[in-house]
């Protein structure tokens, strides 16, 4: 047993479900954590991409019941119909740019530069677009994700495909895109959390599946403890994440991000660190 690979995957694991639900991007993080601890290349982009669905698990059994709910009305509650309508429609720019341009993006922006310039750019976003929230007189035009127009959901799925520019965070796309567009904080968190079930779910298939000639038994293992290790990581992220956003901004993960990527940055500038 080569039990540092598996030491590996733990932290990789811990790394993925403590990343991917805050808008600090998970796979910035894989990509960087991996390269610290030379785990890199083929094998492990998709390594990567298949813990991500440890995480989805987390969201689908944290929302068993609405997603329980959800499956008996499809044909008989409006309500249900409607959010399960608007995730689809949310889906579907992800889904059909994602399978135009995956290749590209790995090959080009999948390194720690990359990652960190989308890390200090997107955390000056944020801290712009809390700026703006934070004015007294905003309200919200879209209090619950149940009260949001299949137009609201649409903007919400175009504002994902951001997030394919690794270090840029799927969560930051679609949660601060959506604090842009007018929905509430708990709103644009909930439908984050509910888009990321069919987005990575479907990102997860197809890159097992690119990546089938490549995987073998031996990698079995190694993907099941990074499975099992972000599921617990990312189930405890979610129950904290919906408690903060009712109390706080995100402007905290604005100011991570920046001193984050500016590290990685300078010590990639000054040679301290082969990146």
């Amino acid at each position: 047993m080569d039990w540092i690979l598996y030491l590996k995957a733990v932290i990789l694991g811990i790394v993925e479900g403590l990343t991917e639900f805050l808008p600090v991007s998970s796979t910035g993080h894989l990509i960087v954590f991996g390269s610290l601890l030379d785990y890199t290349g083929q094998e492990a982009d998709t390594f990567y991409i298949a813990i991500q669905a440890g995480a989805i698990v987390a969201v689908c059994w944290y929302y068993r019941e609405r997603i329980v709910r959800i499956c008996k009305g499809l044909f008989t509650e409006p309500a249900q119909q409607k959010l399960a309508w608007n995730t689809i429609i949310a889906f579907l720019p992800a889904a059909v740019i994602g399978v135009m341009v995956a290749k590209y993006i790995k090959e080009w922006l999948f390194n720690p530069v990359s990652v960190a310039t989308a890390l200090v750019i997107g955390g000056i976003i944020i801290l712009i677009v809390e700026r703006y929230q934070d004015k007294k007189s905003y309200i919200p035009r879209v209090a619950t994700m149940d009260d949001m127009s299949w137009k609201d959901a649409l903007k919400v799925g175009f504002l994902q495909c951001l997030a394919m520019i690794p270090g840029t965070s799927r969560s930051g796309a679609t949660i601060i895109g959506g604090l842009v567009i007018g929905l509430s904080r708990t709103a644009a968190t909930e439908f984050s959390f509910f888009l990321a079930i069919p987005t990575i779910f479907g990102a997860t298939v197809y890159e097992l599946w690119q990546s089938r000639d490549i995987l073998s038994a031996d990698s079995l293992p190694v993907i099941s403890i990074g499975f099992v290790v972000s599921f617990f990581s990312a189930l405890i992220v979610v129950r904290w994440l919906l408690h903060y956003v009712a109390r706080h901004d995100f402007s905290a993960f604005g100011w991570y991000r920046i001193f984050f990527g500016g590290v990685i940055l300078v010590t990639w500038m000054t040679g301290l660190v082969k990146w």
